[in-house]
């Protein structure tokens, strides 16, 4: 009985770990709703900590001396809009369990089923699961921040088809790109909208700051783009030809990744083709074989 629990837990335990890894895309209506609906206003910290969180926060100062977080993983975190401590913390309590989880599970075999496995196999087990789950989070940051970062690729290009649109009008560069970046919804839309705030509060150039949001979130499309504008201003470039040229490069960029995407999804479409093919010749096969061995 003991021995049947232990296997359902642990049964449970791996389809919790592949679900965490691996979550179900949302809807796409769910997601057309988040990006259009404004996001409520945070909360205290304190009350939304969990309990899990407030346990490994005595512990980040040890995750921070082993080099964490690094620069990479700071720029997903900032895309992610992740506190950087709760983050910490989480690993922490991941690396905790799967240190303990092997000694829990001898534990109980030892006690409940009388099984003795030896100081050994825990040990081994509990290093390599704590040093897996330690990186887990890392996976699932990256992942988020990687969608994350092609929604910023979307929204520039889209603010720059829009500027490009609002300099034939007729308008200036700061004004064509205010009415452009006004329109577009959405995180990335937010962040090209805080930055030309701020320059328009601090009376300072926009394409600094647009370069430092681009610096930050580790979007190089952003901080090529500043750095455009910012030599169209002082050099007295013709700021529509090069906005209209930094679009076309950036959607032919975007159409050749979805393509490469493409191919790579049906490159891997082939693997269970010639697998199921295998395995219907074997199928056919096995009893002329078996015939012939039999009988000779």
């Amino acid at each position: 009985m003991i021995v049947t629990f232990l296997g359902a837990l642990f049964g449970v335990g791996v389809t919790a770990l592949a679900y965490g890894l691996r979550p179900p895309r949302p809807a796409l209506a769910a997601v057309l709703t988040a990006l259009n609906t404004s996001p409520p206003p945070d909360e205290p910290r304190a009350e939304n900590e969990e309990w899990a969180t407030r346990l490994g926060r005595r512990a980040v100062p040890l995750v921070r001396a082993l080099g964490f977080p690094t620069t990479s993983l700071r720029a997903d975190l900032a895309v992610c809009g992740t506190n950087e401590e709760q983050f910490l913390a989480g690993k922490a309590v991941c690396a905790a369990t799967g240190f303990v989880a092997p000694w829990a599970t001898v534990l109980l075999l030892r006690f409940g089923a009388g099984v003795e496995a030896g100081w050994w196999v825990p040990s081994a087990s509990s290093f390599a699961l704590a040093t897996l789950l330690f990186f887990a989070p890392d996976l699932s940051v990256r992942r988020q921040a990687e969608l994350r970062r092609r929604e910023m690729q979307h929204t520039l290009s889209l603010v720059l088809d829009l500027t490009v649109i609002a300099l034939a009008g007729g308008a200036g560069a700061h004004q064509a790109l205010g009415q452009a970046v006004a329109a577009p919804q959405g995180w990335a839309a937010a962040k090209l909208r805080h930055a030309l705030h701020v320059a328009h509060l601090t009376r300072t150039s926009p394409w600094s700051h647009l370069g430092d949001l681009g610096r930050h979130l580790a979007v190089t499309d952003l901080s090529e783009l500043a750095s455009t504008l910012n030599l169209a201003g002082s050099e007295g470039a013709k700021i529509r030809g090069s906005l209209a040229a930094k679009a076309r490069a950036m959607r032919r960029r975007r159409i050749s990744e979805a393509d490469g995407a493409a191919q790579a999804a049906t490159e891997r479409m082939s693997l269970p083709v010639v697998g199921l093919f295998a395995a219907f010749l074997l199928l056919i096969g096995y009893p002329a074989l078996a015939h012939v061995m039999s009988v000779t």
